[in-house]
């Protein structure tokens, strides 16, 4: 259920803003215009000020100050502690809840956000997680993901192959250990949840999920 890395995150909170900023060199694609990427889910996201927005695997706080910006309410949940701790001192005010997708705080919501977390389920835990979110979501209400998907399988071992042979034995061990989906996964996922979705490529490595209820079923 991902909480298996949350000492690996512990390990990373200090330095991971550092990181996303282009500061790691075996990560600097797979974060490239990461700000670019957190503004568009929040322009995806394109609900009336008030609306409530679960965000899961909130880290840092990033994309979480963007949705308060946009006068969203908003309720975080980090399996971190040490992510949550970060968080917390640059948002002290969040409502922001130990858990993960498959352990949630009560409650129905406008709009559900993730990025960069989705990728830590199992694709059998990825369709649980979905299922139970699309229970909690409003008829008019959207999901939006932003996290590293591959198109296909070949496209999947073509880029391990490609950071091995780059010498990023950091991103490529990264690729093989944790639970990154390909597109027809997340397209089957999705549908068998009640969703319809589109993806979107924003960089070599990362897709936009939008998902909504599928209101026609």
């Amino acid at each position: 259920m991902g909480v298996e890395f949350n000492e690996l995150f512990d390990q990373w909170a200090a330095s991971y803003d550092a990181a996303v900023a282009g500061q790691h060199p075996e990560y600097r694609e797979v974060f490239e215009k990461y700000t670019d990427i957190l503004n568009r889910v929040v322009r995806t996201l394109s609900l009336p000020q008030g609306s409530r927005v679960l965000e899961i695997g909130v880290g840092t706080g990033n994309l979480t100050h963007r949705l308060i910006q946009a006068g969203y309410e908003v309720t975080g949940v980090e399996p971190s502690l040490e992510m949550r701790r970060q968080a917390l001192q640059k948002l002290p005010r969040l409502n922001l809840y130990p858990g993960h997708f498959l352990d949630l705080p009560n409650g129905n919501y406008d709009g559900v956000v993730s990025t960069y977390a989705f990728h830590h389920l199992t694709d059998p835990e990825k369709e649980t997680a979905l299922e139970m979110l699309a229970e909690r979501l409003g008829p008019k209400g959207r999901i939006i993901f932003a996290d590293t998907m591959f198109r296909d399988d070949e496209t999947k071992s073509a880029r391990i192959q490609e950071a091995e042979r780059r010498g990023m034995k950091e991103l490529a061990a990264d690729l093989r250990r944790e639970y990154y989906p390909t597109l027809p996964v997340m397209k089957k996922i999705t549908q068998k949840a009640g969703l319809k979705a589109e993806f979107i490529p924003l960089n070599r490595y990362v897709w936009l999920m939008e998902a909504r209820k599928n209101l026609a079923e």
